[in-house]
């Protein structure tokens, strides 16, 4: 696995650093080696004035604060020992990268069967927009590796570091809120699962250790049975209330980062004109083909993960149903053109778990080798793109 994680990188690194020669760029304060400047793109640029200066607020304008502090403060750490911010925002990207694969990896193979498991690492490994995580100075891998990695905690019934584990998540990204209550309802769900299994045992209709699956009724029933030491889930809410309390303290709203959103430049709002992709159809119009294109894609695979939810409900349970659902939901009514959606799901791991489990099981036995090729293509086009200097999520 990790030796299929290297070839990739090693593919998308010449990919990307072939594709930025093509482009002039002056960034006189990079100075890890020349190849690597491929990969500093975009909100890369955002990190690294935080990591460097710290953040800033100007209400009404786009500010650093709509950039949430896991990142950036671990890019702080490792590059002080480095002596080179871009080189640590890199590394803490593909090593972050590498290690949510083989967690990803860790978790399919516990509830897949083998075919299922082993295409859906590839379709994780493959996907368009699996580019932020081999090497970009981003944050969404690190955040994939934080979310997984919580999970898997919480499935070895390690409620309280699990917890810990989710609130790096939640100071990770917006869309950490989906870490809280994807835990909290996965929790209810193992709690109703150990009750039914207890019962059946009292009443001789089952083994001890066998665990049937609870419904929505037994889920929400559980929820008077929680002790303290399954409560230690709770904590992962304390990494977004450290960020509000942050930004209450420092600049006087502790909703800064919301606010900023929708300044000049960036203009997500919330209202009608957010909800029906005004701008979205309006660049199809007038946006360079290239644009329209992009956002397009990051549109049809929204589109795509919204019809795999079933599959990761019936497959997964409700407590993953929960956190896909609301990642997904987040960019769907967040979002005025599907800018950044590719990101999103890309974090949304069960869906691509169920993605990979529906080309396993598919009777069109074409379709599998057909969708992983037509993967890779578009991930060497994007990242194309991305060396290239043009927006890709």
């Amino acid at each position: 696995m990790l030796g299929a994680f290297a070839l990739v990188a090693a593919v998308l690194s010449a990919v990307v650093g072939l594709a930025s020669r093509s482009v002039p760029r002056a960034v006189p304060y990079l100075q890890g080696p020349d190849w690597l400047d491929g990969w500093f793109q975009y909100d890369s640029g955002w990190y690294y004035g935080i990591v460097t200066g710290g953040y800033d607020y100007v209400p009404g304008q786009q500010s650093s604060i709509a950039f949430f502090p896991t990142y950036p403060l671990a890019v702080r750490g490792l590059g002080a020992l480095l002596r080179d911010y871009q080189l640590a925002g890199s590394l803490i990207g593909v090593a972050s990268g590498a290690a949510a694969v083989v967690l990803f990896g860790a978790w399919v193979w516990q509830r897949l069967p083998r075919a299922s498991a082993l295409t859906a690492i590839a379709v994780l490994m493959l996907y368009p927009f699996a580019l932020y995580l081999y090497g970009a100075m981003y944050a969404d891998s690190l955040f994939l590796l934080n979310a997984i990695g919580a999970f898997l905690l919480l499935e070895r019934r390690m409620y309280w570091l699990a917890g810990l584990v989710g609130a790096l998540a939640t100071a990770g990204r917006p869309v950490g809120v989906a870490v809280i209550i994807g835990l909290v309802v996965r929790m209810l769900e193992l709690r109703a699962q150990d009750r039914l299994a207890e019962r059946a045992v009292v009443d001789g209709v089952a083994e001890l250790g066998q665990a049937p699956r609870p419904g929505w009724r037994e889920v929400v029933r559980a929820t008077t049975s929680v002790r303290w030491r399954e409560a230690g889930v709770l904590v992962s809410a304390a990494g977004l209330g450290s960020w509000a309390l942050y930004l209450w303290i420092e600049f006087g709203n502790p909703l800064a980062f919301v606010e900023v959103e929708s300044a000049p430049g960036w203009d997500q709002g919330v209202g009608p004109h957010t909800w029906f992709k005004i701008s979205y159809l309006r660049g199809l119009i007038e946006a360079p083909l290239t644009t329209g294109r992009l956002l397009t894609v990051q549109a049809v695979v929204c589109l795509l993960a919204v019809l795999l939810m079933r599959r990761v409900w019936r497959r997964f349970g409700y407590g993953y149903a929960a956190y896909a659902g609301v990642v997904l939901l987040i960019p769907i009514i967040g979002t005025d053109d599907f800018m950044g959606t590719g990101r999103y799901v890309l974090v949304a791991f069960p869906v691509l778990a169920a993605a990979g489990d529906f080309l396993a099981t598919t009777e069109r036995r074409w379709v599998r080798p057909v969708a992983l090729v037509v993967c890779a293509i578009a991930l060497l086009a994007i990242a194309t793109f991305y060396g290239r200097g043009i927006e890709v999520s």
